[in-house]
């Protein structure tokens, strides 16, 4: 867990980010905070309209700001056009993840075939499986299971009781949160006698440079071609990705959105959580899916999808949800009305 550093001047931080600084460079900041908490060592941000009431009054020692709003706070502060990704960035600096010492843990079973960079960092418990390669700083968290033959990219961060898979690979720093499984099998079967059988997964989980795992997310390999996490790509906890998918580039899903197998999603691609995406159809590029849409078919043209009804109070939806259930019926009496008009004007 990333922990408070000793200060670093706002002048610094300026330069470090790329934001223009306004008021006093020499102000020291130790910590980020909120502009409700504030605190004299810390810097709050403001990047939602929703909390601007908030800048005037708070005890921060100073803000990151949009040049909307930098007029309203006389407090020192760093103006940005993108003062959230400001914020990721002075955060980055002011809270570093804490150092893991390079080296194997006396306790952790190492395959005496795999590759481990003297650099990396390999923790509690873990177990590293034949041929498999650790690349320079790369850290594997205590409890954390790499199969035979799997490739950790250089400064990879697996934490704790993360699985990968033999043969799976993961990209250079990319992050991957507890509990995560990369490469299980996917679901295949085929039904015969009435009785299933297991159908082999042979395939690979690639994951790309800069991407990060959830918690608890599982990304199943492929059948006979690789499932495949392009780079930068972020995915929240809880997440299934299901066999031979593939997701674009700089795509970002939000948690428990199920994706089935044979699903492509496209580059820039923002999910909402509780998405659910169906088999063997595509996403175009640049596409934005609202939270608890169902996608059951290709979407070729980017935009903005929606499937989820609005809240109702439960008796409104009971309401709602009888006349959903005559849609069918009225439709034909509908048609039918319109056939009789249409007789009647013909006479």
């Amino acid at each position: 867990m990333a922990a408070a550093s000793a200060g670093v001047t706002l002048a610094e931080l300026a330069t470090r980010t790329g934001a223009r600084l306004e008021g006093d460079g020499a102000v020291v900041v130790a910590r980020v905070t909120t502009l409700e908490r504030g605190g004299a060592d810390a810097i709050a941000f403001l990047a939602n309209p929703k909390y601007r009431a908030q800048l005037a009054g708070t005890t921060a020692a100073a803000v990151i700001v949009g040049p909307e709003a930098a007029a309203g706070t006389g407090k020192p502060r760093l103006v940005s056009p993108q003062p959230y990704a400001t914020y990721a960035k002075v955060a980055a600096i002011l809270h570093p993840p804490a150092g893991r010492p390079a080296g194997i843990h006396p306790s952790a079973v190492v395959d005496a075939t795999a590759r481990i960079d003297a650099s990396a960092s390999i923790g509690a418990l873990a177990a590293i499986g034949a041929r498999a390669i650790v690349g320079a700083r790369a850290v594997i968290g205590p409890g954390t299971v790499i199969g035979a033959e799997a490739e950790i990219g250089e400064d990879a961060m697996l934490h704790g009781n993360v699985t990968v898979y033999d043969r799976c690979v993961i990209g250079p720093r990319t992050m991957v949160h507890s509990g995560a499984v990369i490469g299980a099998d996917g679901f295949g079967m085929a039904e015969e006698g009435g009785r299933w059988l297991r159908v082999p997964q042979v395939g690979r989980v690639i994951v790309g440079a800069d991407c990060d795992i959830g918690a608890n997310t599982t990304i199943d390999r492929g059948a006979i071609e690789d499932t495949v996490i392009e780079d930068d790509v972020k995915l929240d906890n809880q997440i299934q990705v299901a066999h031979n998918c593939r997701i674009g580039r700089h795509t970002a899903i939000a948690g428990c959105v199920g994706i089935a197998g044979s699903a492509t999603i496209g580059r820039n691609c923002r999910i909402g959580g509780a998405a659910g995406i169906g088999g063997h159809i595509s996403i175009a590029d640049g596409t934005v899916i609202g939270g608890g849409t169902s996608v059951t078919s290709t979407i070729d043209r980017p935009g903005v999808y929606t499937g989820m009804f609005p809240v109702l109070p439960h008796r409104d939806w009971q309401k709602v949800a009888a006349r959903l259930r005559r849609l069918d019926e009225l439709a034909e009496r509908l048609r039918a009305l319109e056939r009789a008009l249409a007789q009647r004007g013909d006479a």
